[in-house]
């Protein structure tokens, strides 16, 4: 649980100092260096004193965090950041959610991932009925889909509650801010959509999978 709580509490202040300029005590234009400066910091902490399996977990998630954030935020255009271009502590910061999805998934039997989910049925059935979310019913989906076929239902599960309350406390302090009108689609989004952690579900499953086939081609012991 301490890595948990490390991660919480990294994403939690480093978002107020970042949005803040720790509460006007930093330059903006210095704003994320501290946070950039410890994320970065704790990412290679971990990554020295772990194993194997981890280390390639951590740059796997960077591999795919990084083109998509970048993809989402500057091509698609579906949220942008407060400064303009992604802050370099975006990509660990990544990494140290998905630990902590794993860490909340190991928390409860994997009989409970579909249901953990129901909450947000009527919730997503609001945004489409007033016409303000439209798009959460395709990211429900999504998620559902992930959660009962995906090879880790109760990380999925645990994302899209993690995930959300992550990109709560975000726009609410003004990291970043998701467009209402989705960008190509027609489709309505809340600030932020409300399956938002339909995205890091992807994210996940794509870092699962590419590790796993990793693993089977280069076994541990082997030298190539």
């Amino acid at each position: 649980m301490a890595r948990a709580w490390l991660y919480s509490l990294t994403i939690l202040i480093g978002l107020w100092v970042s949005a803040t300029a720790c509460g006007g005590l930093l330059p903006d234009k210095l704003a994320e260096w501290p946070v950039n400066i410890w994320c970065w910091s704790v990412f290679f902490a971990i990554y020295k004193s772990t194993d194997r399996k981890e280390r390639i977990e951590m740059l796997t998630v960077l591999a795919f965090a990084t083109p998509m954030e970048l993809f989402f935020s500057e091509v698609w255009k579906i949220y942008e950041y407060q400064r303009g271009l992604m802050p370099l502590f975006v990509p660990a910061g990544h990494y140290f959610l998905f630990d902590l999805g794993r860490i909340i998934a190991s928390k409860f039997e994997q009989k409970l991932a579909i249901p953990i989910l129901m909450p947000f049925i009527p919730m997503v059935a609001y945004g489409v009925i007033v016409g303000s979310d439209t798009s959460a019913v395709f990211l429900l989906l999504l998620v559902l889909l992930f959660t009962k076929f995906g090879p880790q239902p109760r990380l999925y599960a645990s994302m899209a509650w993690a995930a959300l309350v992550m990109e709560i406390v975000g726009t609410q302090l003004g990291n970043w801010t998701w467009s209402n009108d989705v960008p190509w689609t027609g489709l309505t989004a809340w600030n932020p959509p409300l399956l938002v952690g339909a995205f890091y579900c992807l994210g996940d499953l794509l870092v699962n999978t590419t590790v796993v086939k990793f693993e089977e081609k280069h076994p541990l012991g082997s030298t190539r």
